[in-house]
């Protein structure tokens, strides 16, 4: 027990500093409880997920923090990226995201795609504007829309958006901590108490 609340009180340190380690947070006025919990990728790990939109300003704005959050991350906590249906236009997006996954150029598209819509003003949210940004990049189109429209994107859209309506956000970025909390901006506030947050969720759940 010693030896598993020694880790969870590390985890606080190495992610925010002592500051966070001290903080606590109530449900239903910092966080929500996700009920039934929800299956993660990971059941063996501590699974934090950030839902976003490649449209959404505040995604973007969120992406640095959860970017120097999930770096160096300790033994046993996964962080994972899961683009949202939540509005079905957004899904234009999320097959985007998961057809340069498919492709193995998530890491030079993903915040290529979020500068390339909110700081060069581009409007990219149709097939062919995403097809000509993966050009712009040096991929493949062709290839790019057979991804774009396979049946893996396909089936893990679908699972996407069965999995968001279980965890009851209703915009985004929202953070789920091991398919059982929802962290989401409008009730943290602002993105450095998001990650405070999301680091007392993951501090209780590796001391359980």
């Amino acid at each position: 027990m010693i030896k598993r609340w020694l880790m969870s009180f590390a985890v606080l340190l190495i992610i925010s500093g002592n500051t966070a380690a001290q903080m606590t947070f109530a449900e239903g006025t910092d966080y929500q409880l996700i009920t039934p919990v929800v299956k993660t990728s990971q059941p063996d790990k501590v699974v934090v997920t950030e839902i976003f939109w490649y449209g959404c300003p505040h995604c973007f704005r969120f992406e640095p923090y959860a970017e120097r959050w999930s770096a160096g991350l300790p033994d046993g906590v996964v962080f994972e990226q899961v683009p949202s249906s939540l509005n079905p236009r957004w899904t234009e997006h999320a097959r985007a995201y998961y057809a340069f996954k498919m492709m193995g150029e998530l890491e030079q598209t993903h915040k290529a795609l979020f500068d390339a819509i909110h700081l060069k003003r581009e409007r990219i949210m149709s097939l062919d504007t995403l097809a000509e940004f993966a050009t712009s990049r040096g991929l493949d189109e062709k290839l790019f829309r057979e991804n774009y429209f396979s049946f893996p994107v396909e089936t893990q859209i679908r699972k996407n958006i069965q999995k968001e309506k279980r965890y009851g956000h209703r915009g985004v970025p929202a953070v789920i901590v091991n398919g059982k909390y929802l962290v989401s901006a409008s009730l943290a506030g602002s993105n450095e108490r998001m990650i405070q947050i999301m680091n007392f969720l993951v501090a209780q759940e590796l001391a359980q």
